[in-house]
């Protein structure tokens, strides 16, 4: 008998670090929903994954602006090189049983039956695979909206990964990723602490301590069983409740945010773009105003919107900046607004020194 090595079964492949640095550079605070993502994707890639039914079925569960939607994105982003990449099912608009032949067509005798073009249909379903990445991200938002019907045909989805259109064509779904998103608990989550709770009141050192996540899991998973049925329970892979976060999970989301309006400038200048400096007292000032409970990381997007793009689109259409530009911005004298100053580019400095020398 040959000597037995002792193995460690918690390392992950190189690429699955990559993919979960990734998606972690993109959603704060979330690690658990990473986790399951980056995990189910490894069995997929090395075989593992069950046969006959899709990649991985998960529930996030959370108040709004929790980042929930936003891990699909981040994901598309990562794998796919698009945060659209992706099928978004807007389970509002599935409350009614008859709305569900938008989703799978009409039946054969059925006024319309030609003329409707089911959305999960195989090519829709595979539009987004490549030479090198055969995955498909299905996201059902805001579940609880939905009918019965809607509830009753993902039992089959999740369960054997197949789902039968219209017209007795076949979709299969076992290279997919399917995610149903929904608030159920949201308000007892938010009423476990006060008015306070959510993304203003957890630690500066970063969430909440385990007892309390603990307890807002409880809360998030048993309203998820009051409200579906055990059989639609046990076809999840995983339910992940998304916890708050702390004033350090929103200085990376500014960071992060931040870094799209720079690429945003860049894109609207791409030959020579504009250069973004942002002072810590303007981060503060739109950390603050972006700091909500109730609508959590959304409303710092609007802050920053509202306070920074809006100016910086009238600096642009008044031709108060020119391409190349470094713009920098910081915090007025009347601490609600941003002040932003112009360091000219290189070429009109050349001007005024061609001006001066002659």
């Amino acid at each position: 008998m040959g000597r037995l090595v002792l193995l460690d079964a918690t390392r992950t492949g190189r690429k699955l670090e990559d993919l979960q640095n990734k998606i972690r550079s993109l959603v704060v605070g979330q690690d658990e929903a990473v986790h399951a993502i980056v995990t189910a994707y490894q069995s997929h890639l090395v075989g593992l994954s069950p046969a006959g039914r899709p990649i991985g079925n998960f529930l996030f569960l959370g108040p709004t602006g929790s980042g929930k939607t936003r891990i699909v994105e981040a994901t598309a982003q990562s794998l796919l090189n698009d945060p659209g990449a992706m099928i978004k099912i807007d389970c509002a608009e599935y409350q009614h049983g008859h709305e569900i032949a938008k989703l799978v067509g009409s039946p054969p005798g059925y006024l319309g039956h030609r003329e409707t073009h089911p959305l999960l249909s195989q090519d829709a379903l595979d539009q987004h695979h490549t030479d090198k990445i055969k995955l498909s991200l299905v996201l059902f938002d805001e579940i609880e909206k939905a009918s019965d019907a809607l509830w009753n045909l993902l039992l089959g989805i999740l369960d054997k990964g197949i789902l039968t259109l219209g017209d007795n064509r076949r979709v299969d779904f076992s290279e997919s990723m399917v995610f149903l998103t929904s608030n159920l608990g949201a308000a007892e989550m938010c009423a476990l602490d006060g008015p306070q709770l959510g993304f203003s009141a957890a630690p500066k050192d970063g969430g909440f301590h385990g007892g309390k996540e603990a307890k807002m899991s409880r809360i998030g998973v048993a309203a998820a069983r009051r409200r579906f049925t055990p059989e639609f329970i046990n076809r999840l892979d995983k339910i992940v409740v998304f916890k708050p976060l702390g004033e350090k999970e929103l200085e990376k989301i500014l960071d992060i945010e931040l870094e799209m309006v720079e690429q945003r400038l860049q894109s609207a200048a791409a030959s020579e773009p504009f250069q973004l400096e942002v002072a810590e007292g303007a981060r503060k000032l739109l950390l603050r105003e972006g700091t909500d409970s109730t609508f959590g990381a959304r409303h710092l997007k609007r802050a920053i919107e509202r306070l920074l793009v809006q100016p910086l689109s009238n600096l642009m259409a008044s031709g108060q900046i020119q391409r190349g530009d470094c713009i920098h911005v910081s915090r007025g004298d009347d601490s609600t607004s941003l002040l932003f100053l112009r360091e000219a580019a290189w070429r009109d400095n050349w001007r005024v020194a061609s001006s001066l020398a002659a």
